[in-house]
């Protein structure tokens, strides 16, 4: 049976973002995956050494559009963490409201993307026409559809306007109730259960050893979830953690399905707080002290962790990310290896990946341990002449080494 290797990526229409991956397949088999990080790498940690301590709260909200409030609630945390600094109660619920209508819009969308790629376009028409109004509710309740700046040191910026609240109840009830429409449709639906099935199956044991979290984790029976474990906030509200034995893409659609109905009904709970939680929304900090934080946060795709270490000045003196996709992508090599390369993209799909949050400088060293030092924009003009070469022919390209392997 021949062998081949086929080049998924850099850039290719399935990957939203770049991200290189190396398939080996015998036949249709994959026998073997191979992933490159650091193609999306935009420096965010050193930037944020640079900026105070609010401006580094904007920055990581672009690490990842998707789930851009998961990483200020992570890098706030671990501010606070540094003086203990006590978040006022209406603060919290407005945090858990936005987070949790994040991960209903974050869990749409790609269910929509699923569906597309399985060639099911109603199921993505559907799923985004239904995020549609959450993107709305957004603009009301922060001014932006999208990157809410919600987030500050000691609260959020701006407080939460409770005559919103009649506008909103009605949307909830529409996505719960398409919701549980969606979860009948893939119990009955016979295409979905025989294109999701048993297809891509990532078993509890492997899911711990590759460190996977969120529903990529919790989709193989593993109960994890930084929102109950790690408490803060969401010690205000009753959460039940969603988990599925079986590991596989279907049981990954299901799930994201279940949470999007549970984040509707943890919603409706801060919503019915608000009139009866007034108070400050902002514990307002003035100075941070040297030290360390920790900081997590359970987004859509799974745990954030952010650390900072403070000199005491008005800026981070450090700050380290780890985004989900970062742990979770790796499981590809337990899911992909053995299945139909058929079923290799929509498993590559399943995990919900976040190509930016990737994002990874490397350190080179000579065989000596010596430091090798290179100007990113003499790489850069580098690999442009080396490309120009390629396209010209007086170089081989990727596919013609390929075919010499």
């Amino acid at each position: 049976m021949s062998k081949c290797r086929i080049p998924l990526g850099p850039f290719h229409p399935l990957l939203e973002e770049a991200e290189f991956f190396d398939i080996k397949v015998e036949g249709e088999k994959v026998v073997d995956i191979e992933m490159e990080t650091g193609w999306m790498h935009r420096g965010h940690e050193k930037i944020s050494e640079t900026k105070s301590y609010t401006q580094s709260i904007f920055l990581v909200e672009r690490i990842c559009g998707i789930c851009s409030t998961s990483h200020p609630f992570a890098a706030t945390h671990a501010m606070e963490d540094i003086d203990n600094v006590e978040i006022p109660e209406r603060a919290q619920y407005i945090r858990i409201f936005i987070g949790e209508m994040e991960r209903i819009h974050s869990h749409l969308l790609w269910l929509g993307l699923a569906g597309h790629f399985i060639g099911y376009d109603t199921l993505w028409m559907w799923a985004w026409r239904y995020r549609e109004p959450v993107l709305q509710i957004f603009e009301k309740v922060s001014g932006n559809r999208n990157h809410y700046a919600m987030f500050r040191v000691g609260g959020v910026s701006r407080d939460f306007d409770n005559a919103l609240i009649p506008e909103i109840h009605p949307t909830l009830d529409m996505i719960e109730k398409k919701m549980l429409m969606i979860a009948g449709a893939a119990k009955d639906d016979p295409v979905l259960r025989s294109r999701l099935k048993g297809v891509g199956v990532l078993t509890k044991e492997d899911a711990i050893n590759y460190c996977a979290t969120g529903p990529t984790a919790r989709a193989s029976g593993v109960d994890i979830d930084v929102r109950r474990d790690d408490g803060l906030e969401y010690d205000l509200i009753n959460l039940d953690v969603i988990v599925l034995p079986n590991g596989d893409v279907y049981d990954k659609l299901v799930l994201r399905v279940l949470e999007i109905i549970e984040s509707v009904k943890i919603a409706r709970q801060c919503l019915d707080a608000f009139p009866k939680v007034g108070g400050e929304y902002l514990n307002k900090v003035k100075h941070i002290s040297p030290g360390e934080g920790i900081g997590r946060y359970e987004a859509p795709r799974g745990e954030v962790f952010h650390y900072i270490r403070s000199d005491g000045s008005n800026r981070p003196l450090r700050h380290k990310v780890r985004a989900p996709s970062f742990s979770n992508i790796p499981t590809y090599k337990a899911s992909c290896v053995g299945i139909p390369l058929a079923d290799a993209l929509i498993t590559l799909a399943a995990v919900d990946p976040c190509y930016c949050c990737t994002e990874r400088s490397i350190r080179v060293v000579d065989k000596n341990n010596k430091k090798l030092e290179h100007n990113l924009l003499t790489m850069s003009r580098e690999k442009t002449a080396h490309i120009k070469k390629v396209v010209a022919g007086s170089e081989k390209t990727p596919i013609d080494r390929i075919f010499e392997d």
